[in-house]
């Protein structure tokens, strides 16, 4: 097996189960299924808690930054100090930050204690996505990880696919302080269901110790970039803060690289993207992720430009989450009898022409609708597709020692994939459509059905989405660069 037990670890490998896969998986649940909820129920919440609209906008971005910032750095320490251990404090951190979501009082400690839970639940994601991939990659081996990585992608996608129905279900139904007091049941069934399971670590030679200088630069140059994409628009990208942030950026990015290529003990090995297959599965990751713009704009475009409200928007993404769920160990079916080049390829292919089918805002609402729902259900099917093979591809080819930072530089590429995807969609969708007059060429080239006092809101939609078009052909060629042929994906 690809592991090297711990001190004092039985001679005699520890072989992944059921219970510890589940259990693992309840992790994934309670950050993707649960605490993601907030991009849903977040008027709910503002309302209740009698807190601003802009203080709410930092709680909901708040776990994303955190769970961005310090997911490799969780990732190396997991490496170090055990994979299982830091799985374990993900699920603490977990329980703590669900708890004070949950309790948040109204009033004058509203936000303090909202934005202390949610900076909890960003560093439980943190924790958790790296060293519970790396377990993936310790505890099983050939056809039974690539199933254990399906379930796991199971947990991930597809409670990313469901978090904004089951969120507002349950806020409607039962209050949204009930969303966080489930995430909480989730978290203690997960620490129970791994109870047992030895400890995994890398094996360590020399004296080790923690790379400070690199973890801060990373931090700052992340944090930095973060508030660059989410707020660069309502700042002003030409303003001196703007202009600070992106000095702040490339001053300490650079200062990182520097600190990560000379350090003996770098917890981000650039080494790793010697590896073509691994580079690859990073590098599209990213780029598919941040397709993940392609929703918020079609949610705002049949909102504002249609009048439809936020349930009966949100309905039109239950095919995403359905064919996700469903889909999911097809890819690892597919992973199996063509290895990860072809599936990733087909996912991505399946993806854009979901995003195509999304473009035609110039028709009828009622026409739209339909092309929405057959859009939404294959952008979940080529995910699905993509998900497995591409997990897979990068875990095979990361070398024992470096499965929890690898992983986490893997996951990191998510989450900052994402972000970017969603800033920048929604900055040139936010732009465009508050400007009649950015994009008024495109009358000449296409016709617009029905109402003509919206045309600024799905002009913008069309060229918002035309950018997660380009990110989807990127994703393609960056595959067909990297990943080699055949079934092989260990190098």
């Amino acid at each position: 097996m690809n592991t090297v037990a711990a001190p004092g670890q039985p001679s005699t490998p520890f072989q992944g189960n059921d219970r510890l896969l589940f259990g693992i998986i309840m992790g994934v649940v309670a950050f993707w299924l649960f605490a993601q909820t907030t991009l849903n129920i977040a008027p709910d919440m503002q309302r209740d808690l009698g807190i601003g609209a802009a203080t709410m906008n930092i709680a909901v971005a708040l776990t994303s930054l955190f769970s961005g910032i310090f997911i490799v750095v969780m990732g190396g320490l997991a490496d170090r100090v055990g994979r299982l251990r830091i799985t374990r404090i993900g699920f603490y951190l977990s329980i703590a930050g669900s708890l004070l979501v949950a309790i948040t009082p109204t009033g004058a400690m509203a936000a303090p204690v909202l934005l202390a839970g949610r900076a909890l639940q960003g560093l439980s994601a943190a924790c958790v996505m790296p060293a519970s991939l790396a377990l993936v990659k310790a505890y099983w081996d050939g056809a039974a990880r690539q199933r254990a990585v399906s379930l796991w992608s199971i947990g991930s996608w597809g409670g990313g696919g469901l978090c904004s129905l089951v969120g507002g279900l349950m806020s409607q139904n039962l209050g949204w302080r009930s969303i966080f007091w489930l995430a909480i049941a989730v978290s203690a069934l997960g620490l129970w269901l791994m109870r047992g399971t030895p400890e995994n670590k890398a094996e360590t030679h020399g004296d080790y110790k923690f790379d400070l200088p690199g973890v801060l630069a990373f931090m700052v140059a992340m944090l930095a970039l973060q508030v660059l994409v989410t707020q660069g628009n309502t700042l002003g990208w030409s303003s001196p803060s703007v202009l600070g942030l992106i000095a702040a950026t490339l001053v300490f990015g650079l200062l990182f690289v520097l600190i990560e290529r000379r350090s003996a003990n770098a917890f981000f090995d650039f080494r790793l993207f010697g590896n073509p297959t691994y580079t690859g599965a990073t590098i599209s990751n990213f780029l598919i992720n941040a397709t993940a713009g392609t929703l918020i704009v079609s949610l705002q475009l049949v909102q504002l430009g249609g009048g439809m409200n936020a349930q009966q928007a949100g309905m039109l993404t239950l095919g995403y989450a359905i064919a996700i769920i469903a889909f999911i160990r097809v890819g690892e079916k597919l992973l199996q009898r063509f290895g990860p080049r072809k599936p990733m390829i087909w996912g991505c292919l399946i993806t854009g022409v979901a995003i195509a089918l999304l473009m035609p805002t110039q028709l009828l609402l009622g026409q739209y609708k339909v092309l929405a729902v057959i859009g939404y259900s294959l952008f979940g099917l080529g995910l699905a597709f993509y998900a497995t093979p591409s997990t897979d591809a990068a875990l095979s080819n990361l070398p024992a020692a470096q499965g929890g930072s690898g992983s986490g530089i893997y996951k990191m590429a998510s989450s900052l994939g994402a972000a970017f995807g969603v800033a920048i969609s929604a900055a040139v969708f936010t732009a465009l459509a508050g400007d009649s007059n950015s994009v008024r060429w495109l009358e000449g080239v296409i016709t617009f059905a029905g109402r003509q006092d919206n045309l600024a809101v799905r002009e913008a939609a069309f060229v918002a989405l035309g950018f997660n078009v380009l990110m989807v052909v990127a994703a393609i060629v960056s595959i067909v660069l990297t990943v080699p042929r055949g079934r092989k994906t260990h190098d």
